[in-house]
């Protein structure tokens, strides 16, 4: 439609001027190099990306040879069995399949033409199928079509390689040598996407790149901090840097909606979800699993809905994202997925299920990683009408011999809760009580690290607190509670160490009647926030958990998200777009000082980047917090500096406050000394500006009786 409305625009524009169409040759008309008549793209990779295609040639097009000669009549039948095949990876186009026939035999040449409708599913047709057996003496040599060109352009004579210079790129790691010591975030408010350092110091965000239009969704930090992911129609790309972020590589998935990195940083998971012709079919579910350095799709899966959906069971539309958790550590070795009655477990090495089988698990509910070791917990409710007890079990991977398990009575609900170092499991259980008619919470707390996995019960001085949320200490062993009603609930600390290293759980303290319903440790331990989200305003509380003190209390108001900075000294707290008024952020240091605030309409995320494990070994950092004060003088020194600095700023801030003060004063004093004639004349001639002073002013009451009103009372 928009290019018939421009023909008649052209049309209506040369009847005007009286200029034949017709007669004129408009394919031999060349406009000068360079001459773009001042409508410049807005999109320069759009414009690269549209001439790269064009020159490419026919990339969506793969040639399939070997296959079998027939005649005429089983033509219909070979057809049906490569469509089958090929079908099965991308969607065919509309005759685009073609198997040239002998026009003197009337058979097959042994080979076709598939066309698909991008040149990403042509290349995966080709990884896929280039070697199949059809059968014994029929085995699949798949090229693209584009190859050809190529190989007919290969000159007789062979001539060696032109070596190019190395050009090294950009550190991605640079950032992480910030000579201040600085913590980067990006943020997302209206069209605009912003890297910042956080210049906590200067008491502000030092900017570093910042695109309108950078995303069209949303973006995502790899989890070690080497790249930002943007999301697009036309799929995911990654970018990386300092201060230049510079594209790296794009991942081809049309109309992806979610994103996944694995813990190493290795693979990126995207996820699409497409809508059928016919409304009674539940939508269509893509998923790719592509190689973050080379862009390569590894693996992907394919199906409704439903088949992608918890548990695996029917009638579902929605999926739990992510849909394939990965297991901890860097290596990214495995990663799974929950099915009905089973739990499908694929290693990176093939991405095939391991022992190409899954775990069968009868009615397996849930599952989660152990953060650190390729150890799955999963959780199996009560069969049978309760005659068969819910169970949590260990699961060690590859080798899938099961390590721990636990058996559950009157279970209503399970969750299961991992300590960062994978040292400890929390398995929160609500249980029935003998009535069924309401219910109690319990703590299995499960030591993975212990000879024999040894477990300890936890209940509750009060059974029927309800749990509103609970949280582990990083790298710590010990975990808050937040139980009771709303809206101040109590808050319980317990250690797993207690101080007779009896090997039991303890409490630690409880805090009665908090407004909080949310816990956000510090990523180092120690201090922990209690906050008041959503209906309680955006209380917050900063906790030392050590010294079992309030080092203070604050309220961000209407507060959405709360997040601390990876090294655990700066806390951002922000208003998203979820509500209209006062969206924006401010920073707080550990204890609760407020830093800075900003402002930004249509705020939709905030975001610290995160920083890759510390190389340092534990014996180093111990050493290290031991001689802080050592380590200590140099940034004591450049805080001195800003901090006079600030005072410097501040002063001069101060000192043009009062220069403008004064201006102001002296422009009224001048304006009032030309007004003087002026107020003699309108006064009769009587100059009392100077007879002001003799003036006195006095306060009078006045009492005025408003209403009378008498009534009569009885006596008792």
């Amino acid at each position: 439609m928009a290019d018939v409305a421009v023909m008649r625009e052209i049309e209506a524009t040369a009847s005007r001027l009286g200029i034949d169409l017709s007669s004129i040759d408009l394919d031999s008309i060349r406009l000068p190099p360079d001459q773009d008549f001042g409508i410049k793209s807005d999109d320069e990779d759009i414009l690269q990306e549209e001439n790269l295609e064009f020159e490419s040639g026919f990339g969506n097009i793969i040639v399939v040879d070997n296959l079998p000669v027939v005649p005429k009549e089983k033509f219909e039948k070979l057809e049906g069995v490569i469509r089958k095949i090929y079908g099965q990876i991308g969607v065919i186009k509309d005759d685009g399949l073609w198997m040239p026939v002998d026009p003197d035999t009337e058979k097959t040449l042994g080979y076709c033409f598939i066309e698909y409708n991008t040149p990403q599913e042509a290349e995966v047709a080709k990884e896929k199928t280039h070697g199949y057996k059809l059968d014994r003496a029929h085995i699949f040599a798949v090229n693209m079509f584009d190859d050809f060109d190529r190989f007919m352009k290969v000159p007789n004579e062979w001539a060696p390689p032109e070596t190019s210079p190395y050009t090294p790129g950009e550190n991605l790691q640079h950032w992480l040598a910030d000579s201040k010591a600085r913590d980067q975030f990006v943020i997302r408010a209206g069209s605009d996407t912003e890297v910042l350092w956080n210049d906590a110091r200067h008491l502000k965000p030092d900017p570093v790149y910042k695109r309108a239009f950078w995303t069209e969704s949303y973006v995502q930090w790899s989890p070690m901090g080497t790249y930002l992911a943007t999301v697009h129609r036309q799929g995911a790309a990654v970018w990386g840097g300092a201060t230049t972020f510079n594209r790296l590589m794009r991942y081809a998935h049309p109309q992806v909606k979610l994103i996944d990195f694995s813990p190493g940083e290795k693979y990126l998971v995207t996820y699409s979800s497409h809508e059928p012709n016919n409304p009674r079919d539940a939508n269509r579910v893509v998923i790719n699993i592509f190689d973050v350095r080379t862009g390569k799709v590894m693996r992907d899966f394919k199906g409704s809905a439903d088949d992608f959906a918890v548990g695996g069971t029917g009638g579902i539309t929605g999926v739990s994202w992510p849909i394939f958790r990965w297991a901890g550590g860097k290596d990214d070795k495995y990663f799974a997925r929950l099915g009905k009655n089973m739990i499908s477990v694929y290693e990176t090495e093939t991405f095939s299920l391991i022992d190409k089988k899954s775990i069968k698990v009868e009615s397996v509910m849930d599952f989660t990683w152990s953060p650190t070791d390729p150890i799955l917990a999963l959780f199996v409710p009560e069969l049978g009408g309760g005659n068969q007890p819910a169970r949590v079990s260990l699961v060690q991977i590859p080798g899938k011999e099961e390590l721990r398990q636990k058996n559950l009575f009157s279970v209503s609900d399970c969750k299961m809760y991992w300590q960062s170092n994978g040292e400890y499991l929390a398995v929160q259980v609500d249980r029935y009580t003998k009535t069924k008619k309401s219910t109690f919470t319990g703590f299995e707390l499960f030591r993975i690290k212990e000879r024999d996995i040894p477990i300890e019960v936890l209940e509750l001085e009060n059974k029927n607190d309800k749990i509103i949320s609970f949280a582990w200490e990083p790298k710590g062993h010990r975990f808050a509670v937040i139980h009771g009603d709303h809206p101040r609930p109590d808050v319980s600390f317990y250690t797993m160490k207690s101080a007779q290293h009896s090997g039991r759980v303890s409490k630690l303290t409880t805090l009665k009647g908090k407004q909080a319903n949310a816990l956000f440790w510090s990523p180092a331990g120690r201090f922990i926030i209690l906050a008041g989200l959503k209906g309680l305003n955006g209380q917050l509380e900063f906790f030392n958990v050590d010294e079992l003190e309030t080092m203070a209390t604050a309220e961000h108001f209407m507060a959405t998200d709360i997040e601390w900075d990876p090294t655990g000294r700066y806390v951002a707290t922000a208003v998203t777009s979820v509500h209209e008024m006062e969206n924006g952020f401010n920073i707080w240091s550990f204890h609760g000082k407020l830093l800075y605030r900003i402002l930004k309409d249509h705020f939709f995320q905030y975001l610290w980047r995160p920083r890759p494990p510390s190389v340092l070994s534990a014996e180093k950092e111990e050493e290290i917090a031991k001689n802080l004060k050592k380590y200590s003088k140099k940034y004591e020194a450049e805080d001195q500096d800003v901090s006079m600095l600030l005072s410097e700023q501040d002063r001069e801030k101060r000192r043009m406050l009062k220069e403008e003060w004064e201006r102001w004063v002296n422009e009224w004093k001048r304006l009032d000394e030309e007004e003087k004639l002026e107020r003699q004349r309108l006064r009769d001639g009587e100059a009392s500006d100077e007879e002001e002073e003799e003036y006195e002013a006095k306060e009078v009451e006045i009492e005025e009786v408003i209403d009378v009103k008498e009534e009569i009372l009885p006596l008792d």
